[in-house]
């Protein structure tokens, strides 16, 4: 019987020490991040004694000396930049209406209102009066001019005076458009933007009626961006400039940079983000999406020169020290112990006195 309790206490103590190493674990993986990664152990010194009396075999990666950067992960929804609303400019009945979804370039039609066009023009000033002979000098005249001139109907230097060249050459633009040649323009004619316009929802339909300042359609920029809300802790992120990666639908991703930061500004459920506008440095690669959800990730720290492994390859030595396993050119094997840094991209910042960049180190098989 006392054999038995020998052997029990024998069986129980590598189990103990088995349930701190697994606590031990437990709590580095949650210093990582959750980022999916794990650390192998060796069970017991009779294993290992085993494993290196042969030549290792097993899968093996290296230490490797880079920069590595961490990076902070932040959820925003892929959309065409600017999305507003476009306003009648009279009042009437709606008798055209562009497509859903579809492209209006400057130059084009936009909408009819009893059967009278609104054309699109390029411009960052809004137009706020009557383009006609008698009116004062402005910048609105040389916003006019320089869209005649790049329709090809104006030879002349643009400039903020409105003159019988300017008539002329809206009355050619007009008869090219297949409407009366009056050489002015009322306000409400035109629609200044700074370039092509996509077409969202329709919120009127033809042969509606239309008040003044009612909505018809929202449109948006061609080009799509990334709208993230960081977090208040995390706003030192929130760098114009700074490079970001963008994880699309389906598994792919782009990278993009941060074009604007908002002011703080209190969420739906109640707390404080930092809205956020990122560029895609690819547009292309995010064209087949309309609207999506996406992952963001924001570098947030970074190590210049280190060395580094695999996550995989960190092992327990004891419940207070982790280490790598060496692989020697003959394939005998050897653990030394390690001082860890940043987890980062799947790897993780080591150090100490045994460790040298180029070495051999054993990791999980795949």
């Amino acid at each position: 019987m006392a054999g038995t309790d020998e052997t029990g206490a024998a069986h129980a103590r590598p189990r103990r020490q088995r349930r701190r190493l697994v606590i031990s674990l437990t709590a580095v993986a949650v210093v990582a991040g959750g980022a999916g990664f794990g650390i192998h152990a060796v069970a017991n010194q009779s294993d290992e004694q085993g494993q290196t009396a042969q030549a290792f075999r097993g899968a093996t990666d290296k230490v490797v000396r880079s920069d590595l950067e961490g990076s902070t992960t932040a959820q925003g929804t892929l959309r065409f930049a600017d999305p507003r609303p476009i306003q009648s400019a009279r009042p009437g009945v709606v008798t055209g209406l562009p497509k859903a979804g579809s492209v209006v370039s400057p130059g084009e039609r936009l909408y009819a209102v009893d059967n009278v066009p609104v054309f699109l023009l390029r411009g960052a000033l809004p137009a706020w009066r009557d383009l006609a002979v008698g009116m004062s000098d402005g910048p609105d005249v040389r916003q006019l001019e320089q869209n005649l001139r790049d329709l090809g109907h104006l030879d002349v230097e643009p400039d903020e005076t409105f003159t019988w060249t300017t008539v002329e050459a809206i009355m050619d633009w007009q008869e090219a458009e297949g409407q009366k040649r009056s050489g002015t323009l009322p306000l409400g004619s035109v629609l200044f933007a700074d370039g092509d316009l996509r077409i969202g929802p329709l919120t009127a339909s033809v042969g509606s009626q239309t008040g003044s300042g009612s909505e018809l359609f929202e449109v948006s920029d061609t080009s799509q961006v990334v709208n993230v809300d960081l977090r208040l802790g995390d706003q030192r992120l929130a760098v114009v400039g700074n490079p970001v990666i963008v994880h699309l639908p389906g598994g792919s991703e782009t990278t993009g940079k941060i074009t604007s930061v908002g002011s703080p500004t209190e969420a739906e459920d109640s707390s404080t983000v930092i809205p956020v506008v990122i560029s895609l440095d690819a547009p292309k690669e995010a064209a087949a999406f309309q609207e999506a959800t996406v992952n963001v990730d924001i570098p947030s720290e970074r190590r210049k020169d280190v060395l580094s492994v695999p996550v995989g390859a960190l092992i327990a030595i004891t419940p207070e020290q982790f280490g790598v396993e060496v692989v020697a050119a003959d394939g005998s094997t050897r653990q030394i112990p390690v001082t860890t840094g940043l987890f980062a991209g799947g790897r993780v910042e080591i150090s100490g006195d045994d460790v040298r960049a180029g070495q051999r180190v054993v990791v999980p098989r795949r």
